[in-house]
């Protein structure tokens, strides 16, 4: 029962594990009266007008520049060292939650953390926003789209090159897919991470809530460990964070050097 509090205090902490001076992002003032509704981190009052896929990729590869910054690294360096601390109780956390907790109580966080259900609610809000001509809703859910569509890809990408086995199943089964890090916890915190940079921490909280809910489902479910959601939880905030950062452009690319290479970092407002 330790370890099970142990666990969800951390998952469900991760939201709000960093709320320093550290951890804030650097964001332009701007004037109450340019804006009716509140917006994301940085974001400029009015978008330029694009269509959908259009805007989609230069969004997207937007998304990637602004992830290079000094906030991720705080996040996933703080995500890194919980996944690690945990790591040794992997196995028994998951044998407490399987045999000990009600599969009524967690059967609906997969589906709720699915990509389907995610992508539907993303379009669903984008449409609305773009059909009633609220343009807040449209950009909230081109965010959470964005967010949703790196979410996935990350997940896949890492799966790939860690190679985690999953936990085998009470039957004696062994998956062939792969387990680091959860893509269900990447997913639904990228997606709270969103809500709360648009709407604030209000909203933030039960969605937080939720998100929180669908990654500790996973370990009832046999389908991750511990430190697979907790590390996915983390790389969804950076995701979620990065997907708002509206407004700046911050680039990182190859620079050769008389000695060698190197990364050469701009920042331009």
């Amino acid at each position: 029962m330790k370890q099970l509090a142990i666990v969800t205090v951390l998952v469900a902490g991760l939201s709000t594990a960093m709320p320093t001076r550290l951890l804030a992002q650097d964001q332009p003032e701007q004037l109450a009266s340019q804006q009716e509704h509140p917006v994301a981190a940085g974001e400029e009052p009015k978008k330029p007008t694009r269509g959908f896929f259009s805007a989609l990729g230069h969004n997207l590869g937007d998304d990637v520049k602004h992830m290079p910054r000094r906030n991720s690294a705080y996040w996933l360096a703080g995500g890194g060292a919980l996944a690690l601390a945990v790591h040794p109780w992997d196995q028994k956390i998951n044998a407490h939650l399987v045999s000990q907790s009600s599969d009524a109580l967690w059967k609906p966080g997969h589906i709720i953390g699915s990509t389907p259900v995610i992508l539907a609610g993303s379009f669903g809000a984008y449409l609305a926003g773009r059909w009633t001509g609220t343009g807040w809703v449209q950009h909230l859910g081109m965010d959470e789209i964005e967010a949703s569509i790196l979410s996935s890809g990350f997940t896949e990408g890492m799966k790939v090159a860690v190679r985690r086995d999953r936990p085998q199943q009470v039957d004696g089964q062994q998956s062939k897919t792969f387990s680091f890090p959860s893509g269900h916890a990447m997913l639904t915190f990228s997606t709270a991470t969103v809500l709360q940079q648009h709407l604030g921490y209000r909203a933030g909280i039960p969605t937080y809530a939720v998100a929180s809910y669908v990654a500790m489902s996973r370990l009832h479910d046999n389908r991750h460990y511990a430190s697979d959601v907790i590390f996915g939880a983390a790389m969804g905030i950076v995701i979620g964070r990065s997907v708002t950062f509206h407004g700046r452009n911050f680039y990182a690319s190859p620079m050769l050097l008389p000695d060698g290479g190197g990364i050469q970092l701009a920042l331009a407002r």
